[in-house]
């Protein structure tokens, strides 16, 4: 027998789940402006007045969005890595391996394109992605590499600019695809594979890029 029951009276408890990750599809369509909440609702599968349950406003939804969907992903991944033991140019190598495989997706930087066009009329953008996705990867990456110059595996040096020089290319080439589409776009794993190589010759002390016995 067929469930014809809706969708949101079906599954009280995946509401706000549903909710976010049809915000992260329209918002990444959209932009934020064109956005509508109403549509939102819809693609979730909830009533709009469902949705006003959980979010009072767009830019709260954006917000959870950006904390919810798109921070941990990264977050987890420099997590895990700062747990290890491993030497840095490991760690460096599957970090930029990791974030390669989740700019896959593309909604994420599709979002990135979002905030950059339309921070001038919605500042909060810029704000909430800053603080919630930026920030937060920006700090795990420079605590790895602080880390390895305590270890003395890599050269002195301010550690959030290295975090920079680090992330940078990947940032370059995500945000190729979701502003220019795949014609031309540079393969991710592929130039993360190749920038690993480029940036740890710079970053690496003599010490540690010698063959580990």
């Amino acid at each position: 027998m067929v469930d014809d029951t809706p969708r949101w009276r079906r599954r009280k408890e995946a509401r706000p789940g549903e909710i976010l990750q049809a915000a992260l599809t329209v918002f990444a369509e959209k932009g934020f402006a064109a956005a509508k909440l109403s549509e939102i609702a819809r693609r979730a599968g909830v009533s709009k007045a469902a949705l006003y349950l959980y979010f009072e406003t767009k830019e709260d939804l954006f917000r959870a969005v950006a904390r919810t969907l798109v921070a941990p992903n990264l977050t987890a991944m420099a997590a895990a890595l700062e747990a290890s033991q491993a030497p840095f140019a490991e760690l460096a190598g599957a970090l930029l391996t990791g974030a390669a495989g989740l700019l896959a997706d593309g909604r994420a930087f599709s979002i990135a394109r979002m905030v950059v066009a339309e921070s001038s009329n919605f500042p909060d953008l810029a704000h909430i992605w800053r603080e919630d996705v930026v920030e937060q990867v920006l700090a795990l990456v420079a605590g790895l590499i602080a880390r390895a110059q305590v270890r003395g595996e890599v050269v002195s040096g301010d550690p959030r600019l290295y975090a920079f020089s680090l992330m940078g290319p990947l940032v370059m080439g995500g945000l190729f695809h979701a502003v220019f589409g795949e014609t031309g776009a540079p393969d991710l794993p592929a130039l993360a594979a190749q920038h690993a190589g480029a940036v740890l010759g710079g970053l690496l002390t003599p010490t540690s890029k010698e063959p580990t016995p």
